[in-house]
């Protein structure tokens, strides 16, 4: 079964009406082998907050060194999303496996009147994939309520109930004791449950805890009740307000203490973070001595920094000050509007896109005052029509109103109408928050076909060959006559099927895969990949057509076509970008030389401990050519133990004093980069002198963020899941490079957001560092993919275990590291960081010389005969 089928059937269950009760899931889950035995769970219900405390609660029980899986719904841009394995989403293989295994029963059941709704059957799904994953636990969000809701059919470890206020009173009942009752009868016998409620609902929650047999926990909130507040509770949450454009802190205290850092702003944020704490503390227990689980501070503080939560108050541009939120109800919009209070701005301009069945007048009277407001359609039957969305907002005050259609159209507009000092928030609906981070998370990935790295000197190249002059304007003309690129991309289904024919009719040709590969219609507001393929000449006739006459939802897309092509309006080359500095990478392939000083890292442990040793591997080194030395003070390979802060700042800030004393360092002929994922170590070293940073862990934590924006340094994004290296880990991709672009994506808009320059950044796909051979391989192999990003791209191959898939053993890896790095320069890498500088200097010298032979006029390079 493919993809495309197996999502259409479980898109198309959404047509069966909920029906309370686990009985129909637990059947499923029956069918299949009682999968939910296998592991251990954890669920979260409540009426807001749900969904950013699973996450938490995941990051923090990742960071003790459990394998976690996260369910959490909906998605954002696809069905995957909703189901994680250590924050992978779930491979389309896996879901069309699955499909394909209980499709016949399924059929079967509804033919019998018995249908199971979309929700039941994924929630089975994600249930299964975390027992095939083997993970220590799973953290489930609660669908609608609790008692019925699918998630209950498991027995948890442990539970929580966020809060709970007047919602889906038509299900869940008419009061708040109502609600709350049903929400607590996720509490299990002997299973904790950790609540932040309060007054009548907290004293629901506690009777239908002992009824069950559950030990009740409470949080108390930050800028909670105090008369309502519970007296004793496990941890108190004082929130201390925000400390950058994306993070606060948040103070707790009792049976946990201190002041951590969260990448979500709000009051009621700080109180998820609270009860996250408390939850994963009694996870860790109850998952007893057997697990690995490891639930020290550092644990907390890093689990808490790195639980982002798109889509939920995400701060994705500072000037204008640009926040996307799902605020759809008057209660959130309250919410919303107390958390932008602690920022300062002008004017807010208002995105609005809402669904057909929500209160639109009370939750716009929720919001600020707005000076001007956008509405729009995101793209789903129930979507709100945006002239009924404008006369909403009219009548909460809302003076300037202009009706729109397309959300990422409406978010471009209201983002150019506001000066650098102003707010937009585009809010209403998680749907029209989806389709804008869609648009501006979008990647254009050339595909590589043929050798060398650019496709336009190939046709050149080709024409030169062939006797065809090139050096008149006629030549420009043939030239992109036979320049063939492939792109991809991802976009809504009934837009990939329009620029698809429009292509064709140019003559180019294009396929949409995924969800749209049946040809039968996507549902409202899914993604679908489409691969472009055609000329330069016949890609500008679509960007002519796209521009012209296919309306203002196209008018982005083009421009990021025209971008990843090097193309402009009409005849002229699109204007080249802000200049970077001149770095060794920007005319050629550097090479980067490995220093470690460290007595165990990986290949070299000890020979550079030390300072002498470190001087004259550097003086080796500048005499073999490097552009760069990395300077590494704690080892990452598998089983290393992490070196403490102040040992790894003693290790590296000598050794780059001392190596200031060679001439090509010195003089800034060879620049200096520092392996490090701590920010403090990061600091001292630029402080002495580092000219680089080199995190492994991809930016992962936001002070290493703003150490990096503070300096205006170069800095090395790596994508990893793991550092040091777990040998155990076995991650599943849909297309490894695909996934790591998407995921270095997310990272680089935390970048961008922490005011780091985009030309400053450098990525890694991280070799070794959760792939497998072959991905490693393939990864080498379509490095020039990675242009996608705008970066310059790093590839970390040196002596590493992917070559004993080639019959190459530990000891003698030094020729297949400089054929890979022959390979990967030829292919397009920007940067190959190696062990053996003079040996991989030579092989990036060939690989020069080789393509430089291919010049944009055609012309062959010229060299001395032999003699």
């Amino acid at each position: 079964m493919h993809y495309h089928e197996a999502a259409a059937f479980l898109f198309d269950l959404r047509r069966f009406s909920v029906k309370p009760g686990t009985e129909r899931v637990a059947a499923l889950l029956d069918r299949l082998g009682n999968p939910e035995e296998d592991v251990s769970f954890v669920q979260v219900a409540g009426s807001n907050g749900k969904g950013s405390t699973a996450r938490m609660t995941e990051s923090v029980l990742r960071e003790a060194g459990l394998s976690v899986g996260l369910y959490t719904s909906p998605h954002l841009s696809a069905l995957a999303e909703r189901v994680r394995v250590d924050g992978l989403a779930m491979t389309e293989d896996a879901i069309a496996d699955f499909v394909e295994e209980v499709k016949p029963w399924l059929v079967e059941r509804a033919a019998a009147g018995e249908p199971l709704t979309f929700f039941e059957v994924v929630t089975a799904m994600a249930i299964r994939d975390f027992a095939r994953r083997e993970v220590d636990v799973a953290v489930l969000e609660v669908g609608l309520g609790g008692e019925y809701d699918a998630t209950s059919v498991v027995d948890p470890v442990a539970t929580a109930v966020t809060n709970v206020s007047l919602e889906h009173t038509a299900v869940l009942g008419d009061t708040i004791a109502e609600i709350a009752r049903t929400k607590a009868r996720i509490a299990d016998a002997g299973a904790p449950l950790v609540t932040a409620c309060e007054g009548e609902a907290l004293s629901v929650v506690r009777e239908v805890a002992a009824d069950a047999g559950a030990a009740v926990a409470t949080v108390s909130g930050a800028g909670e009740d105090s008369e309502a507040a519970d007296e004793d509770p496990a941890i108190s949450v004082a929130y201390e307000g925000r400390v950058s454009p994306t993070d606060a802190e948040v103070t707790l205290s009792g049976e946990a203490a201190g002041t951590y850092r969260i990448p979500l702003v709000g009051d009621h944020q700080a109180t998820n973070a609270g009860i996250a704490v408390a939850l994963a503390r009694r996870t860790a227990t109850a998952l007893g001595d057997g697990s690995d689980a490891d639930l020290t501070d550092a644990a907390l503080r890093d689990g808490l920094a790195r639980a982002t939560w798109p889509g939920r108050f995400e701060v994705v541009d500072t000037e204008p000050l640009t926040v996307l939120d799902g605020a759809h109800n008057p209660a959130a919009c309250r919410t919303l509007a107390g958390t932008l209070a602690e920022y300062g701005y002008d004017d807010l301009h208002l995105v609005y896109g809402a669904m057909h069945d929500k209160d639109h007048a009370s939750a716009a009277n929720a919001l600020p005052d707005a000076a001007s407001a956008i509405t729009c359609r995101p793209d789903l039957d129930r979507a709100e029509d945006p002239e009924v969305l404008a006369a909403a907002l009219r009548t909460a005050g809302v003076g300037n109103v202009t009706p729109g259609g397309d959300v990422a159209a409406a978010l471009d507009a209201a983002v150019e109408r506001a000066a650098p000092g102003d707010c937009v928030l585009l809010v209403g609906s998680l749907f029209a928050v989806a389709e804008a981070r869609a648009a501006r998370m979008r990647t254009v990935t050339p595909r590589r076909m043929g050798g060398g790295t650019s496709p336009a000197a190939n046709a050149a190249q080709a024409l030169d060959a062939g006797g065809v002059p090139a050096g008149d304007d006629s030549g420009v003309g043939r030239r992109e006559g036979i320049d063939h690129r492939v792109l991809s991309l991802r976009l809504r289904g009934d837009r990939a099927e329009r620029i698809a024919v429009a292509l064709r009719e140019e003559g180019g040709d294009a396929a949409i895969g995924g969800l749209g590969a049946g040809g039968g219609r996507v549902p409202g507001g899914e993604r679908v990949p489409v691969t472009l393929a055609g000329t330069v000449a016949e890609y500008r006739d679509l960007l002519d057509r796209l521009r012209e006459r296919e309306g203002d939802g196209f008018a982005g897309v083009a421009d990021d076509i025209a971008d990843r092509l090097g193309i402009g309006d009409g005849d002229e080359p699109a204007a080249a970008g802000p200049t970077a500095a001149d770095y060794p990478w920007t005319d050629g392939t550097a090479v980067m030389g490995v220093l470690n000083v460290t007595p165990d890292s990986f290949h070299d442990g000890g020979r550079h401990a030390g300072l002498d040793d470190a001087v004259a591997g550097v003086e080796r080194m500048a005499e073999a050519g490097v552009d760069i030395v990395d300077v590494g003070g704690e080892s990452t390979r598998p089983g290393a133990e992490p070196v403490p802060v102040d040992e790894e700042i003693d290790r590296v800030v000598p050794t780059l004093e001392a190596i200031e004393s060679v001439p090509a360092v010195a003089d800034g002929d060879v620049l200096v980069s520092v392996d490090t994922r701590k920010p403090a170590v990061a600091a001292a070293a630029l402080d002495a002198g580092a000219d680089i940073i080199n995190d492994v862990t991809g930016l992962a934590d936001p002070e290493m963020r703003e150490v990096v924006a503070d300096a205006g340094c170069p800095v090395v994004v790596m994508h990893s899941l793991d550092a040091p290296v777990d040998p155990t880990n076995d991650p599943e991709y849909d297309d490894a490079v695909d996934d790591v672009i998407a995921a270095l994506r997310e990272r680089l808009a935390l970048a961008e957001t922490a005011g780091i320059d985009r030309e400053n950044v450098i990525v890694d796909p991280g070799i070794g560092f959760g792939k497998s051979a072959a991905e490693a391989f393939e990864l080498i192999d379509r490095v020039g993919e990675f242009d996608a990003l705008d970066c310059p791209v790093l590839i970390g191959h040196s002596h590493k275990s992917m070559y004993g898939a080639v019959g190459r053993a530990p000891d003698d890896r030094e020729h297949a590291t400089v054929a890979a790095t022959a390979l990967a320069a030829d292919r397009g890498a920007d940067i190959v960081r190696v062990h053996d500088v003079a040996e991989n200097r030579a092989a990036v010298d060939v690989a020069a010389a080789v393509n430089g032979s291919r010049s944009e006029d055609g012309a062959s390079a010229g060299s001395d005969p032999d003699e």
